[in-house]
């Protein structure tokens, strides 16, 4: 008997293969000017199988929306141009790729965007940032601002069709903008973008509804993180909240490609679930989180839920072959966490080993 995992799934008008997804991985392996680079498309090749979904890495949709060094973009012509080598890459092995979209928000630095940072409120991230000093406070948007992001989103996603992408993710998760707007750890607002949760989940709707509106619902999907707390994340009412956007999104886009939800990892605490997720929206469904070190769940999850795909992250990074490894339980590579961000290294990129079966020895 065929585990569901390993059982078709119609995603738009994509006809998967598998429920085995690649999840988004900032790798910073794109140039310092944010183009795509020909190891990225090796990557991405290596992982694509037949019938297959592999989600990007974060890309930018502007030049002003912030990033890491060496993360891509997809606002030139350039860009656009760099982006073909790899969805051709894919889709010459038979899978399909989805390119997520990324606004940082107060997460970014002023030296990258080359004005002052920008947020749902004026609230800064605690702590120290990777440059080594306090995260700057951010400026709140205006409102002609908030409009003309979401058009930047639309604009990403119409680069992303012409680059040959099967469709976007919005990347609405992780602290990013799209998330500093919905939750009320990060948002302090008074006007129509602020207050309640209909108020706080406006931007993500209007980004959804721009993105939609460009290249169709079918090739839109969008990633929410209703439990997480990375980037001072956090709300007054999770499950509220995150249950009146899933709502809308139903309500007003039931045909999106897929909802991509990140799980928190058991708490014993707290009692962490996506059931009042699933019970909002009919569509596919991606979980991600607390798959990655041990795949076996995955066959559990896709078994009692038939609407739903697994992502899965540094497993596949370490695994170029991961579809097949866990089709046939053979073991996983270990990833090496140093190379993770090693910009225009091939090491802990493009470099893992396929699974070699043991030869048996002869008399």
């Amino acid at each position: 008997m065929t585990s569901a995992l390993f059982t078709p799934l119609k995603v738009g008008k994509l006809a998967l293969q598998h429920r085995l997804a690649m999840s988004p991985m900032t790798r910073n392996r794109a140039t310092i000017q944010a183009d795509p680079t020909d190891m990225m498309a090796e990557y991405y090749k290596q992982r694509a199988t037949k019938g297959g979904l592999l989600i990007t890495e974060a890309v930018g949709i502007s030049a002003t929306a912030g990033g890491y060094p060496n993360t891509p973009g997809l606002f030139t012509d350039a860009q656009v141009q760099k982006w073909k080598t790899v969805t051709d890459a894919v889709h010459q092995q038979g899978g399909f790729i989805f390119a997520q979209l990324w606004h940082l928000g107060r997460t970014t630095f002023s030296a990258l965007t080359g004005s002052q940072i920008v947020s749902a409120s004026d609230i800064p991230l605690n702590g120290i940032s990777p440059a080594g000093a306090p995260y700057e406070t951010p400026r709140p948007l205006t409102q002609s601002e908030i409009k003309s992001i979401a058009a930047d989103f639309a604009q990403a996603a119409e680069n992303a069709i012409a680059s040959g992408f099967d469709g976007v993710e919005i990347h609405g998760a992780n602290g990013y903008l799209v998330d500093q707007f919905i939750n009320s750890s990060s948002n302090n607002r008074t006007d129509e973008y602020g207050g309640n949760k209909e108020n706080r989940a406006r931007f993500a709707m209007e980004v959804t509804d721009a993105v939609v509106n460009k290249i169709g619902a079918e090739k839109t999907a969008i990633r929410l993180s209703p439990y997480g707390e990375f980037q001072d994340m956090d709300d007054e009412d999770r499950v509220g909240t995150f249950s009146h956007v899933v709502k809308q999104l139903q309500d007003n886009h039931p045909n999106l490609a897929y909802i991509h939800l990140v799980e928190a990892r058991l708490d014993q605490d707290r009692s962490w679930t996506l059931a009042p997720f699933r019970a909002a929206w009919k569509g596919p469904i991606i979980a991600a989180g607390n798959y990655t070190e041990d795949y076996k769940t995955a066959y559990a999850e896709t078994e009692k839920h038939d609407n739903t795909l697994i992502a899965i992250g540094r497993a596949f990074l370490a695994n170029p072959d991961l579809v097949e490894r866990v089709r046939n339980h053979w073991p996983l590579n270990d990833y090496d966490r140093n190379t993770f961000y090693a910009a225009g290294e091939p090491k802990g990129y493009t470099d893992y080993p396929t699974y070699q079966k043991p030869q048996t020895s002869q008399a």
